[in-house]
């Protein structure tokens, strides 16, 4: 026998257990990861950001 180690035994359990859960993942993932990306919106969104000031949390004081 060889070695296993108790992560890849969890995994294999588990996937025993929930023989759906990759496909759960895959669906998962096309939630949030696979997405067809708009450029143009992208663009819009860059040029929209505010510059953060170097130091965040110290106000600046004006005189």
């Amino acid at each position: 026998m060889t070695y296993e180690s108790d992560l890849t035994k969890f995994i294999r359990e588990l996937k025993q257990k929930q023989p759906d859960l990759e496909q759960k993942q895959r669906e998962g993932r096309a939630i949030w990861w696979d997405k067809q990306l708009d450029f143009d919106e992208l663009r819009r969104w860059q040029e929209s950001c505010v510059p953060q000031p170097p130091y965040v949390y110290q106000p600046k004081v004006r005189l």
